[in-house]
């Protein structure tokens, strides 16, 4: 099986020289349980930190946020082992960490966690980028310019919750409580200036046309509706605010209309539900494991072949995060937090049976079994050496 490896290059002090590409057993198979082997690069580029299919012709067309040089660049595939730019590179946003496609394949979004923008791109038949717009900036909940932010999310008040279950727990077992109500303490009359910095960081297409990005510096999910060709944009429709430094990070949505986000600060998982009335709110959310170092941080989040597991990377511990999905999907309960096989787990993908797990400061990729019972990753199966790899796309 192939995958297309992203990676910083030396303008971001990594070792990468482009797009790389990664072989798990024989290119044509369809499992990746296969040795692991780095074919080298297949096209030429800096920092292409993040990659993405067009999700009309995936393999063929793939979209890199080129993060150092502000940029979005298409690349044609020409040959099984090679990718030539599709047209010129685009400029976005400062630090562009995330590129999505729209399912139709009319256009795409670039989430720049630099200065905070959301930018949407058209895409022509052939799939080349061009015409970014600007979405409507965020504004911190938190912040002196907005009103005064409760102390809850959606139906669920975060402190009072924290209070009640730190009691519950007794001293031996309060630290493992999300410590929301001790923050909100330490932040009652204490000055602000509003110098929180907007960082967007991924957008995620949901169901009936809604788009769903998250903003890590503002700890906010932000909704939004496409406004159609000709410069229009993207429209605002709603967003949940999460816990103030929580770092809403990444999503993934489940197949029971749940959506799920994982926060890269305080390494937690929230889950997102939509109300009768569409709008959504938050309706639960639990930390990654108890075995989460102060200074971790929470990086990708990926589900199970079949829905009834998420696993998130944890950076800094280097360990792997699985929880079960519980109830009608609105519940999610840590099973286990293990070694991750390799320095920095900046992003995994779940294979069938198998996750392939790239070490962005070990320089490699590694594949873990998973226990179809536990759902838990195993040990190291297969490893292969690959430069400062930041993202794993399959391909044909």
């Amino acid at each position: 099986m192939r995958f297309l490896l992203g990676g910083y290059t030396a303008d971001m002090d990594g070792r990468a020289s482009g797009l790389g590409m990664l072989l798990a057993g024989a290119p044509d198979e369809t499992s990746a349980g296969g040795a692991l082997a780095f074919a080298g690069d297949v096209a030429a580029a800096d920092s292409p930190s993040w990659l993405a299919p067009h999700t009309v012709a995936p393999g063929d067309v793939v979209y890199a946020a080129l993060e150092n040089r502000r940029q979005v660049q298409a690349f044609r595939r020409t040959g099984e082992a090679k990718f030539v730019p599709l047209g010129a590179a685009v400029p976005a946003g400062e630090a562009v960490c995330h590129v999505a496609v729209s399912p139709d394949g009319r256009f795409l979004i670039a989430s720049c966690w630099g200065d905070g923008r959301v930018i949407r791109m058209d895409l022509d038949a052939a799939g080349r980028p061009s015409s970014p717009v600007t979405a409507p900036a965020a504004v911190d909940p938190y912040g002196p310019d907005a009103a005064s932010a409760p102390a809850s999310a959606g139906d669920i008040d975060l402190v009072a919750a924290a209070r009640a279950l730190r009691e519950a727990a007794g001293d031996e077992y309060a630290h493992l409580v999300p410590d929301h109500d001790v923050a909100a303490e330490a932040e009652t009359g204490a000055e602000t200036d509003g110098a929180r910095p907007s960082r967007a960081h991924q957008a995620v297409f949901l169901p009936g046309g809604l788009i769903a990005t998250t903003d890590l510096g503002y700890d906010v999910v932000r909704f939004w509706r496409d406004g159609g060709d000709g410069g229009s944009g993207l429209r605002p429709v709603q967003q949940v605010t999460l816990p103030k430094g929580s770092g809403p990070r990444h999503m993934v949505w489940h197949p029971s209309g749940h959506l799920y986000v994982v926060t890269e600060l305080s390494c937690e998982l929230f889950v997102l539900a939509p109300s009768v009335d569409g709008t959504w709110r938050l309706v639960g959310g639990t930390p990654l494991g108890a075995g989460t170092l102060p200074g971790d941080s929470a990086a990708e989040l990926a589900l199970a072949r079949d829905g009834q597991f998420v696993y998130a990377g944890v950076r800094g511990s280097n360990t792997l995060a699985t929880l079960r999905v519980r109830g009608a999907g609105d519940e999610v309960a840590p099973v286990a937090l293990v070694d991750a096989g390799v320095d920095w787990p900046r992003h995994h993908v779940v294979v069938r049976d198998i996750l392939l797990v790239a070490g962005q400061l070990s320089d490699d990729v590694a594949s873990l079994t998973l226990d179809l019972r536990t759902g838990v990753p195993g040990r190291v199966r297969h490893r292969a050496d690959a430069p400062s790899p930041t993202c794993l796309l399959p391909i044909r």
